[in-house]
């Protein structure tokens, strides 16, 4: 039985930057230089105020679980092997929610509050690393 390969990630010119910096180990946000709006996912517009004078700023990289859910049946053949997995709403300590998975050993071992940091991690994509949490457990 030959593996299902998984989805590619999109790149365009608005998420380069920000694929690029997540391949390196950072974690990028954008900042409306117009309004001081912080956003993410990348887009070509301030949602706030729809300037297009986006810059980038980099995170500490820290959030906290908004909301989760355990992946039980993956949607798609390709991520079958790794079920059960943690797929997290982080909220970023700069304001901004990103959807991710959360790496660890046991997802059903998480709380809404608990506090995450970024990592990089390839996760099986052949393009590179991408945006994962773990866990902060003292």
């Amino acid at each position: 039985m030959s593996a299902v390969p998984r989805p590619g990630r999109l790149s365009t010119p608005a998420t380069a930057e920000y694929w690029r910096a997540a391949a390196d180990g950072h974690l990028l946000i954008q900042r409306c230089l117009h309004c001081g709006h912080k956003q993410l996912y990348p887009r070509t517009l301030c949602t706030r105020c729809w300037s297009a004078e986006l810059g980038w700023q980099e995170t500490v990289g820290t959030g906290s679980v908004r909301t989760f859910t355990v992946i039980e049946v993956p949607g798609h053949p390709a991520w079958r092997e790794e079920a059960p997995y943690l797929i997290a709403l982080v909220e970023l300590d700069e304001g901004p929610c990103l959807l991710a998975g959360v790496l660890g050993s046991d997802p059903y071992r998480v709380a809404v509050g608990q506090r995450v940091r970024f990592v990089a991690d390839s996760g099986g994509d052949p393009a590179g690393p991408l945006p994962f949490f773990a866990r902060d457990e003292p």
